[in-house]
């Protein structure tokens, strides 16, 4: 019983805004074959916002986010682009994804409220890397990590 319990939260949790994040990836995908790789990330970017505006998507380019420790805001950095405020987008025009990006967004939503994030690389070849980081698991010192390749 315990089994079809675990596999059920991890299902849920591999579906959380997976509506929203499907639409995106569909986005980074039509840049992707637009524009193909050797651009500079904050092209990628913009062009990204123009596809998500086009699908009526609300999303913010360079959107602050505070980091919090202890409930006290420790620091700022800036995310590539805060979908609807739920799910944050790093961008990367990498060779390819390396560990350290995946532990970027790791940290960007551990430190934050948000819960889902898209690790999206314009290299050579097209990546995207999905990572969900429940708010209830935040601050226990647990940490419970998905990791999906669309």
């Amino acid at each position: 019983m315990g089994h079809g319990l675990t596999q059920m939260n991890t299902d849920r949790r591999k579906l959380k805004y997976k509506e929203l994040t499907d639409k995106v990836i569909q986005a980074f995908y039509k840049v992707y074959n637009t524009l193909g790789y050797g651009f500079l990330e904050k092209v990628y970017e913009n062009a990204l916002m123009i596809e998500l505006d086009k699908m009526g998507i609300s999303a913010k380019a360079q959107s602050p986010i505070k980091v919090l420790y202890e409930d006290k805001i420790i620091g700022e950095y800036f995310a590539d682009i805060l979908v609807q405020d739920c799910v944050i987008v790093e961008i990367k025009a990498a060779n390819g994804i390396i560990p350290e990006h995946k532990a970027q967004l790791l940290n960007y939503l551990k430190a934050t409220n948000i819960e889902v994030g898209l690790l999206m690389n314009f290299g050579p070849e097209p990546e995207i890397k999905r990572k969900v980081f429940d708010n209830w698991r935040k601050g226990n010192g647990t940490r419970i990590d998905t990791e999906t390749t669309d």
